[in-house]
């Protein structure tokens, strides 16, 4: 009888990281670093350096991205936290109640949350970074609440009625013990917020219409045919998302160490 070993079985997935990863890598690079004729050119990394509106936008797109996962974070804390310490029955029928959303189209709970707004606001034009802001706090605070919950469910109780037990109130409780043990909880929710919403298109275009966020940008320049610039762009953002996912993984990874 023919058997499999692991290295057989890894087969199929090293020809999906083949086709699908390492080979578009290798075309972004490839037009990145030549110009419209092909040839080796470090233009495009100058252009990108040099011109405002990929600076501007760059930073543009930080700040959405960090005022976002600050908000995802101070709301879903709380809610995690009496979710995963409460003294609810059904903690996870609960939590299907953030989660539920998500299985709805993102395109019409976009649609749906910008007709509100519209509503409330009038011309959406004259509150774009508010809006902006709402509608990705919407879509990804869901990522926040989850790792926040698989955190704070793991923590030992006993660790916190010890506390208790030594004279601590709830908010020296809350602040020396339950939030350095949730750390990595933490860490991993600002991962799936910040990463999305510093690349997310998506509501700008769908909302605005506008380019002010690097995903945006990238695809103008693809669109227009301009692939040597939409590439550079392209490698330098993913450069800082490997930078930020190291950071956040040694961080992880200390707040585990912590914890054990």
């Amino acid at each position: 009888m023919f058997k499999f070993d692991r290295k057989q079985l890894a087969i199929p997935y090293a020809i999906f990281l083949v086709l699908f990863v390492i080979l578009p890598l290798l075309v972004v690079i490839y037009y990145g670093f030549t110009d419209a004729d092909g040839h080796l050119s470090f233009d495009n990394l100058v252009f990108f350096f040099s011109s405002s509106k990929t600076i501007g936008t760059l930073l543009y797109s930080l700040v959405i991205a960090v005022v976002v996962t600050v908000i995802c974070l101070l709301m879903a804390y709380p809610v995690a936290l009496i979710l995963a310490k409460g003294v609810y029955s059904r903690k996870h029928s609960f939590l299907m109640v953030f989660v539920l959303p998500m299985w709805i189209n993102f395109t019409l709970r976009i649609t749906a949350l910008k007709e509100i707004l519209t509503l409330l606001e009038g011309n959406l034009a004259y509150h774009q970074f508010a809006n902006t802001i709402i509608c990705m706090v919407y879509d990804f605070l869901p990522f926040m609440i989850m790792p926040l919950f698989n955190s704070l469910t793991k923590l030992d109780d006993s660790m916190i009625e010890a506390g208790r037990d030594l004279g601590a109130t709830s908010f020296q409780t809350l602040i020396k013990i339950i939030l350095p043990l949730s750390v990595p909880g933490i860490i991993s929710g600002i991962t799936m917020v910040f990463l999305p919403a510093m690349t997310n298109y998506v509501v700008l275009d769908m909302v605005y219409n506008s380019t002010y966020i690097m995903g945006s940008l990238i695809g103008s320049y693809f669109s227009s045919y301009d692939w040597n610039n939409g590439s550079i762009i392209s490698a330098i953002l993913l450069i800082l998302i490997g930078l930020f996912t190291i950071i956040t993984n040694r961080l992880a990874g200390d707040g585990e160490r912590r914890v054990s």
